[in-house]
């Protein structure tokens, strides 16, 4: 009796195990296209960019400042969210709510940051239609924060699923999918800040 409860036991083990390592597959997949996506963008962005305007117009559009404290900001939601990781580790589920929230906020603030940049820059009369350079900046920043807006809906949900449920395989396998999301768009990030804010001439 024991031998065939630990076999059943086992089995449900591998089975679990293996559709840990299909989900998580299949969603290292969909980044890979989310990936391709940026790409593209990236390559417009770099075409458009040149014969838009001179060096000196795109210092006086962009605020480096600004966009430096909205880079802290998204980093350091990366940061919460990897403790947040932690936290389930460990088990604690009060840690790993504690620590998403934390994320939750830093990632609002990121949105609202940028909201407040494609407003001001719209009210300045550099909207997407003025140029090829705006067009395919918008595209590419707004893009990337729609990401995060997703990737917000989705962390409240699984707030609300941890909440319920607790630390389960199948929250912790959620709980790790998130993370991969969340930590691509930090990368994502961090590519469009030295590309179109750096070597797109603000400094």
């Amino acid at each position: 009796m024991n031998t065939e409860h630990m076999s059943t036991h086992k089995e449900v083990s591998i089975d679990e195990h293996h559709k840990d390592s299909t989900v998580i597959f299949g969603f290292w997949m969909y980044l890979m296209t989310d990936l391709v996506l940026f790409a593209a963008l990236f390559a417009v962005f770099a075409v458009l960019r040149g014969p838009a305007f001179g060096g000196s117009d795109i210092k006086n559009i962009f605020s480096l400042p600004y966009v430096l404290i909205e880079t802290i900001v998204l980093l350091t939601s990366s940061f919460t969210c990897g403790l947040a990781m932690l936290a389930a580790r460990d088990g604690s589920v009060r840690g790993v709510l504690a620590w998403l929230t934390a994320t939750l906020i830093l990632g609002g603030v990121f949105v609202s940051m940028e909201v407040t940049e494609f407003s001001k820059l719209i009210g300045q009369g550099y909207g997407p239609s003025k140029s090829g350079f705006l067009s395919s900046y918008f595209t590419l920043v707004g893009t990337h924060g729609t990401h995060v807006m997703i990737g917000l809906l989705w962390l409240v949900a699984l707030m609300i699923v941890i909440a319920k449920r607790g630390l389960s395989r199948s929250t912790m396998r959620k709980l790790a999918l998130f993370s991969m999301f969340w930590h691509f768009l930090d990368i994502v990030w961090i590519f469009i800040f030295a590309i179109v804010y750096l070597m797109g001439g603000v400094i």
